[in-house]
């Protein structure tokens, strides 16, 4: 595995993610935005914050398994949430676990949260976009 995860001493813990991946690997794969889409181009989970989460990180997964990776791989994951507000983020989590658990991942590599305006259209309401690093 070319990615190690760690929570250095001095640093919060934090359930949700680790501050710091170490990569060894020799292929950088960048993953663009991933939003609410199934395999035909419908969104799945309008309105619902966290069936939009599950269905981007699913489909993060499947962009990687396409690369030949898995979320072992990933050393950073970058979360666009529109209207962010603090009270999303137990819909925020409860998406990401379902799909950690879909995936049977634990999905925590260094993340960064950032509240946009607007995705693609209306009816997106996260995208996330991943880098991993390949043996």
């Amino acid at each position: 595995m070319a990615i190690t995860l760690i929570n250095p001493d001095g640093l919060p813990h934090v359930d949700a993610y680790r501050h710091v991946a170490v990569a060894s690997g020799s292929r950088l794969v960048f993953i663009a935005g991933q939003v609410a889409w199934d395999g035909d181009g419908a969104t799945v989970g309008e309105g619902d914050l966290a069936a939009q989460v599950e269905q981007c990180y699913l489909n993060v997964g499947t962009a990687l398994a396409g690369a030949g990776g898995s979320f072992d791989d990933v050393a950073k994951l970058t979360v666009y949430v529109v209207d962010w507000t603090p009270d999303k983020m137990p819909r925020l989590l409860d998406g990401i676990a379902r799909a950690a658990a879909r995936l049977g991942v634990a999905a925590a590599p260094p993340a960064s949260l950032l509240g946009v305006a607007a995705l693609d259209t209306p009816e997106h309401l996260v995208e996330v976009e991943a880098t991993a690093v390949l043996d």
